[in-house]
């Protein structure tokens, strides 16, 4: 009856030692992979790291030079002017409205290169001058006699609209105009530059140019 119980013991040792030599390879093949894996990434990372800086593309900055001319203003006027032509049996009088509208704005074709500057979450945009964008702004269609005696010619109608042009446009274009159409410039461009990420928005013009 000992036999068979010896043979039983001496299979289950059997067992044991090929179970711990399984399990002692597969242990140290652990340890080598993760030594292997620690050293090959050694010098790598992972981490959450936030980049503050908001930037401008230069395709987004010749999209927006693209608009070209952009209207902050529009100043509709009407002017009468009159002539007297005097003679010896009477006096000949021409009198004509004019209407007219002036469009205020700037041309982004004329704004100089690095117009636009940003650092971090702040943005500097140097816009140019204020300006009349249209100088045929008077609608012949519209001009109309307001009272004729006497004959007069073209060259007379011509002096008469030359004259209305200039009265139009002095009274049109000026200070108070030109700072209206400034301050409407500047709720755009800070509008559009605050919907691109920008905290800090700083907008100025550049008057070295030559205002036409």
């Amino acid at each position: 009856m000992e036999k068979p119980n010896n043979n039983f013991k001496f299979l289950i040792d059997r067992i044991s030692k090929t179970v711990w030599m399984i399990l002692s390879v597969i242990l140290i093949f652990g340890i080598i992979a993760a030594t292997a894996v620690i050293y090959f990434n050694k010098d790598n990372s992972i981490g959450i790291t936030e980049n503050d800086k908001i930037s401008i593309t230069p395709t987004q900055i010749r999209s927006i030079e693209n608009i070209g001319e952009w209207e902050f203003l529009s100043v509709s006027d009407e002017e009468l002017v009159d002539t007297v032509r005097r003679g010896f049996f009477g006096d000949d009088e021409l009198v004509r409205i004019y209407y007219g509208t002036l469009r205020l704005g700037i041309n982004l074709h004329e704004a100089k290169p690095g117009w636009i500057k940003t650092e971090g979450d702040s943005i500097s945009v140097l816009l140019p001058p204020i300006k009349l964008l249209d100088d045929d702004f008077i609608d012949e269609a519209r001009t109309r006699s307001f009272y004729e005696s006497g004959d007069w010619a073209g060259k007379d109608r011509d002096a008469l609209y030359r004259r209305a042009y200039k009265i139009m446009k002095a009274r049109c274009l000026n200070e108070q105009n030109v700072n209206s159409a400034q301050d409407n410039a500047c709720k755009q461009f800070y509008t559009m530059m605050r919907s691109m990420g920008f905290e800090n928005v700083r907008i100025r013009f550049d008057m070295s140019q030559t205002q036409k």
